[in-house]
């Protein structure tokens, strides 16, 4: 297949260039606007009850959790007759705009002291938007500039969670291109130190760009079948960005080394693309594999990145074995003009293989292999313990720039107003006697008096501390529906919170009259974390048994996938531990940027990270244990085998991990606190496996292991010998036996 593929793209280059430039005209005119189309949401399972109780509040009370949050402020006091009339007619005049489902106030609510601020000059209107995410940024667009202003004499911002996910959009969008006008000349800056030439090291950024837009077309193809959500354009575009660079050094690294042992262009090509596109295409393999483990989630926002990242890890090797080897030819021996940096180095006699670098460290750990593999993994213990901590929550304002409205407007009421009227819990009462006939005031006064609530709603008044405090009034009747009704329950601390949570399980556990269901913004985290830890081992399932696969057929071993996945567990187990530290415990805020401390951190972090960073560290597996499979099979001699592969991957693998470290610390710029730590996340697991990973454990094992790391049973090793994944064609079959120590 290689062989058909180096002499199509050799011989019809002029015809695979003009497809490509074809494409990317296309896809960036098509792509190019495809963040318009995205999705802030896709946080919740719509089989939980916290789904199931949203859908039952809005099909049945025309009701819900608040999306849009008025924050209304006069000088006058909210309690002058004038501002109570205005803001009585402001609450109208929004309930009744098309798309409105609810409106609630200060002012239509029997002046609530919850919804008044403390200093008395502000107040709050609640409002929810109905319908999914898509038609809620529609109606926001619509009628935002209209309250974001002075409304009926009053000063009005417009604030909550509608808000807030069109600024994680709009933000979203303007990371991206700073990431883009940051990354791409520092990468091009490490690139000619990597080649030493400007043609070399543009070569690898063109593979980039036509991966990049060619994903963002694939993007914009699926929203047109599914929701996709805004932030999977950032992560595939540094997927994309990494993974071309990557697959474009390997093959021209090699590429490079055929023309200076003597080859002609497209020999040389040939070459590469038979042995080192192979490692690539397989390595493709294994990311969209490990990212494939993303799909077994119900929730859209991370299937969104299996939907985007495993076409771009296709592409990024599609590209690379297609458009790469046509432009190699097309350039020839034009690929080393513009040599920079080092002029005239290449005509020295380079080092003796004994006396490089990466030879000298493999053997220097393999004679103390037991020693370094007990500091280095001492060390990825003490950097992974903070991980034991571990709290996740749901991502909400505070993931915004301080600069943000709905995160200035939010910081507002946490300050000015003495509960979470916006993060209320609803718990709906089903199968009751009619309105009328039932009676919930024992119920209502109970789940008063739980820890953290500040006061219960309902059709039979308000309750505090297991008393009522203001008997039905205006608005009571929102809370009735022939047999059902429901009460809302506020906190007095922040709802998505280890005391919110706390909240959530113990309603759910109180005795009650009737059948309950309990939503709200608490019981979505409770659901969701319940519905991820359920999910998970099936998605551990699927990556870990399918990469042991791959890399059995890679290396006809039992024993080195075995090694490979505790040893990336390992490696990312430190990677959250020091997130843990870095963004939960606060000690990286202002290092990387401003961010709001909240104990927790967002509960798809870990799972996107894991996911993502397993990929590409199995992706430098692949490259490592290529070469050392290529040199066992050639010499028997399993640690000259580990020096050799080492010390021909070792300086690729290091500069691929160091331009990709580059891609993801780029995404330290965002404004966002969650895609910091992805990016910082994405950057200390690659810097990691490429230095202590496979640089230090990897050789150090293979020394402990000896021979039995290519152990198989003999029916496995006979079928990987008839089915097996070879890189080098001219293998030796049977190694010999022989075992040398440097």
């Amino acid at each position: 297949m290689f062989a058909s593929l180096a002499r199509f793209t050799t011989h019809r280059s002029k015809l695979v260039l003009y497809l490509s430039g074809v494409l990317l005209v296309l896809a960036g005119a098509l792509g190019g606007g495809v963040i318009s189309t995205l999705s802030a949401g896709g946080f919740t399972d719509s089989s939980t009850e916290s789904a199931r109780t949203a859908e039952v509040l809005d099909g049945r009370f025309g009701s819900g959790a608040p999306n849009l949050t008025l924050l209304v402020t006069d000088e006058r006091g909210v309690d002058d007759p004038a501002v109570s009339a205005a803001g009585a007619r402001l609450t109208e005049r929004i309930g009744a705009e098309d798309g409105v489902e609810q409106a609630l106030s200060y002012w239509t609510l029997g002046k609530a002291p919850a919804l008044r601020g403390e200093g008395g000059d502000s107040a709050m209107v609640l409002v929810r938007i109905t319908g999914d995410e898509d038609q809620v940024q529609k109606t926001l667009e619509r009628i935002q500039p209209e309250y974001d202003r002075t409304v009926e004499g009053l000063e009005t911002r417009v604030g909550g969670v509608a808000v807030a996910n069109k600024e994680i959009t709009d933000t979203t969008s303007d990371d991206l291109l700073l990431i883009e006008m940051v990354t791409f000349p520092v990468l091009l800056v490490v690139m000619l130190f990597v080649f030493r030439s400007v043609v070399a090291a543009l070569v690898p950024l063109a593979v980039a760009g036509l991966t990049i837009v060619s994903v963002l077309l694939t993007l914009r193809i699926l929203t047109l079948v599914t929701d996709v959500s805004v932030l999977a354009t950032n992560v595939a575009t540094g997927l994309g960005l990494g993974l071309a660079i990557d697959y474009g050094l390997i093959l021209l690294k090699r590429y490079r080394e055929e023309l200076h042992n003597g080859a002609d262009t497209d020999t040389a090509i040939a070459t590469a693309l038979r042995t080192a596109g192979r490692t690539v295409l397989f390595s493709a393999v294994t990311v969209a594999l490990a990212l494939a483990g993303l799909l077994v989630f119900p929730f859209y926002f991370l299937r969104s990145f299996a939907y985007a990242g495993i076409p771009t890890a296709l592409l990024a090797a599609l590209v690379s074995i297609t458009f790469l080897p046509a432009l190699l030819k097309a350039l020839g021996p034009r690929i080393d003009k513009g040599r920079v940096l080092g002029r005239g180095k290449e005509e020295k006699p380079p080092k003796p293989e004994t006396e490089r670098f990466w030879y000298r460290l493999a053997t220097n750990v393999m004679r103390f292999p037991v020693p370094v593999a007990v500091a280095v993994i001492g060390l990825l213990l003490f950097l992974g313990s903070p991980f034991l901590s571990l709290h996740m929550s749901l991502a909400d304002d505070r993931v915004l720039p301080a600069d943000t409205q709905s995160r200035q407007i939010s910081d507002h009421i946490r300050e000015d107003f003495s509960a979470q009227e916006s993060q209320a819990l609803n718990v709906v009462l089903n199968d009751t006697p009619p309105t009328g006939e039932r009676s919930i005031d024992a119920y209502a006064q109970k789940l008063s008096t739980l820890g953290n609530v500040a006061r219960v709603d309902s059709e039979a008044g308000s309750f505090a501390a297991g008393e009522q405090v203001a008997p039905p009034g205006p608005g009571s009747e929102r809370f009735s529906a022939d047999n059902s009704t429901y009460l809302s329950v506020i906190p007095k601390s922040e709802s998505l919170s280890e005391e919110g949570e706390e909240l959530v399980k113990d309603i759910r556990t109180a005795e009650a009259p009737y059948d309950i269901q309990v939503g709200g913004p608490a019981a979505e985290l409770v659901d969701s974390l319940d519905s991820m830890y359920d999910k998970l081992p099936a998605a551990l399932a699927i990556i870990g048994i399918t990469t042991f696969v791959l890399l059995f057929l890679f290396t006809g071993s039992l024993v080195l996938p075995l090694k490979a996945l505790v040893l990336n567990c390992l490696s990312l187990s430190a990677t959250f531990g020091v997130l843990v530290w870095g963004f939960q415990d606060g000690h990286l805020e202002g290092i990387v940027g401003d961010f709001v401390v909240t104990d927790t951190i967002t509960w798809t972090v870990p799972v996107l990270l894991f996911c993502i960073a397993f990929g590409m560290s199995m992706d430098y597996e692949v490259f490592l244990l290529s070469r050392i499979k290529e040199e066992w099979d050639r010499s028997g001699d399993n640690q000259l085998a580990v020096a050799r592969g080492l010390e021909r991957t070792g300086a690729m693998v290091t500069a691929a991990a160091g331009l990709i470290a580059i891609v993801w610390l780029g995404f330290v710029l965002s404004g966002i606190s969650y895609l910091k730590a992805i990016g910082l996340g994405l950057a200390i697991a690659v810097l990691m496996d490429a230095t202590l990973v496979r640089g230090a454990l990897v050789p150090a094992f293979m020394r402990l292991a000896g021979r039995a790391n290519w152990w198989a049973p003999a029916p496995l090793a006979r079928f990987h010998k008839k089915f097996g994944l070879r890189e080098a064609p001219d293998a030796v079959e049977e190694p010999a036996t022989k075992e040398s120590v440097h």
